[in-house]
């Protein structure tokens, strides 16, 4: 089962969530977060419960937060030495901040009754964090189909990633795609990525090399996001081919056997060949340092040549819930193009 593409009038208005965080009448929204004590915790201090909710905050900012912020659902006004019960239900509430700017809006590659294939911008992050909560794609697609509360996404890819991402309209759907992608039964996904760096692979290449997460003992001024190429590691294949060449780079097609984390990236850059604009394995950690420090500085731009890596999710078949299997291609977007 095969869909055409559909085309997205939409997008020639992005909008790049500036405003976002404020509502009708100019005023920052409210923010809310849930939080529902597990009988495991029952008994710890409230601030040493939040704690193992929002890891990455401090103790002196969560304290702060349960004196201006956190209150039980019952309206309940608790202290930070507070003993928490199993099932007790707290509410954090903030005023929304501005968030960075992104593009809300994403094109639409497949559609049918039970799920979609949409083609995600670079930028657009998939899932709240610490900096995004309206500008986010879970956020898009809720405000985009809000007649759709049973709609999840079925993978993840990175911020910075853009191309094919498959989202189920349904529950059933959902458990299905989910499954399928994981055990990769009958998936398939392609990506395109720009290189630094003239690859030998005119014909179908093979690279294996082993990958592992990085930790506090290898002494990496990054561990929680950098993953290492390690013979001891998990297994890891990626099957490389280069599709065009220009001066300086190569744009080549990576095909997944399997799916760890930062995969691509990690095995391009450990053959010679980073991926252009990639902060994290193209440059050494002090550039990456230096950028979370100092943002994206004219001299770091110029290092980086893009503001974001140049990958790109350009293909993917799933199977279908109903039967069948559906193929999605996503265009090769224009600032990637634009190296050649």
């Amino acid at each position: 089962m095969t869909t055409p593409k559909i085309e997205d009038d939409e997008e020639a208005d992005v909008d790049f969530g500036l405003t976002s965080h404020l509502d009708d009448d100019g005023k920052p929204r409210i923010v809310e977060r849930h939080l529902i004590v597990p009988p495991e915790l029952a008994g710890l201090r409230l601030d040493h419960f939040v704690k193992t909710q929002i890891t990455r905050l401090s103790r002196t900012k969560i304290q702060a937060i349960i004196d201006t912020q956190l209150r039980r659902a019952d309206g309940f006004v608790p202290k930070s030495s507070t003993s928490v019960a199993a099932g007790e239900h707290y509410i954090i509430r903030r005023e929304a901040r501005p968030e960075p700017p992104c593009p809300r809006t994403f094109g639409l590659l497949n559609e049918d009754a039970r799920m979609r294939i949409i083609d995600k911008p670079a930028g657009l992050p998939v899932h709240a964090s610490a900096k995004f909560y309206f500008n986010t794609l879970t956020r898009v697609l809720a405000e985009r189909y809000p007649d759709e509360p049973e709609q999840q996404l079925c993978h993840r890819l990175d911020r910075e990633t853009s191309g094919c991402l498959v989202i189920a309209r349904d529950r059933e759907a959902a458990a299905f795609l989910k499954t399928a992608i994981a055990g990769k039964d009958k998936t398939t996904k392609q990506y395109l990525a720009v290189v630094h760096g003239q690859p030998p692979w005119d014909s179908e290449h093979t690279l294996d090399t082993p990958l592992r997460l990085s930790t506090a003992a290898d002494a990496t001024r990054i561990p929680t996001v950098r993953v290492l190429a390690d013979p001891r590691g998990l297994a890891a294949v990626t099957r490389v081919r280069v599709e065009r060449r220009g001066a300086g780079y190569a744009l080549v097609r990576c095909t997944l056997v399997t799916g760890r984390q930062h995969q691509i990236r990690v095995h391009l850059a450990e053959a010679g060949f980073p991926i252009v604009g990639d902060k994290i394995y193209a440059h050494g950690d002090d550039a990456f340092v230096e950028y979370c420090e100092e943002g994206l500085t004219p001299e770091l731009a110029e290092q980086f040549v893009l503001p974001r890596h140049a990958l790109h999710a350009a293909k993917i078949t799933v199977p279908h819930p109903d039967g069948g299997v559906v193929t999605a291609e996503a265009p090769l977007p224009a600032d990637m193009v634009g190296l050649f």
